[in-house]
């Protein structure tokens, strides 16, 4: 199978315009509420003659601690990223950096998993200019991008298609069967799901 890149950040960081900007197609739904991606939101991509699945996820962070489903969105980027052979953090470049940014960061350095840091919502280089703080991070290298207008997601992509695994050294082990559960809506196919994979 094709090794898989997920896409993380908070809610309302513009991981779902970016998703469909890579997948070339309006798949994930985008709207201007955090946490409306509560699901994860798979799709085949291909850069430079590189094949590979793209995950698209609910946001991590609190940003409606009221909302009960604020766990299941974390959960649901936890099952994610642990499936990942690249993780893709992304971080809305008008918005400040908080202490729990830094956490993730530390979080993904301990899992050991390649990753890419991309700043998003820089429309333009006068608002690059804003996005020094991100060098806080202490990361190598963040990219500066525009997921709405494609400014730099090439470059984004170049990046993450190096960190690539060699074909057979992805995560899911090989001799594996994909198995695909249809039916009208409302029938129970999600409980079904839900009942084989013991998780939500």
């Amino acid at each position: 199978s094709p090794p898989l890149v997920a896409i993380v950040g908070r809610p309302n960081v513009g991981k779902s315009t970016l998703f469909n900007r890579i997948i070339g197609r309006r798949a994930a739904i985008v709207e201007p509420t955090p946490g409306v991606t509560r699901d994860r939101n798979f799709a085949e991509a291909s850069w430079n003659g590189r094949d590979f699945s793209l995950v698209d996820t609910g946001g991590i962070g609190g940003a409606r601690e009221e909302d009960p489903l604020d766990e299941a969105i974390r959960e649901q980027t936890e099952l994610a990223v642990a499936a990942a052979d690249v993780v893709l953090l992304l971080f809305d470049g008008r918005e400040s950096l908080t202490p729990g940014d830094e956490e993730i960061i530390e979080d993904l350095r301990r899992s050991g998993l390649p990753f890419v840091v991309a700043v998003n919502k820089m429309d333009s280089p006068k608002q690059e200019a804003g996005a020094a703080e991100f060098y806080r991070l202490g990361v190598d290298r963040f990219r500066l991008i525009s997921a709405e207008h494609g400014r730099g997601v090439g470059d984004l992509l170049d990046e993450i298609v190096n960190l690539l695994p060699e074909s057979g050294e992805t995560q899911e082990a090989g001799g594996r069967v994909a198995v695909a559960i249809v039916g009208r809506p409302n029938v129970g196919k999600s409980s079904l799901v839900n009942r084989l994979l013991r998780q939500e």
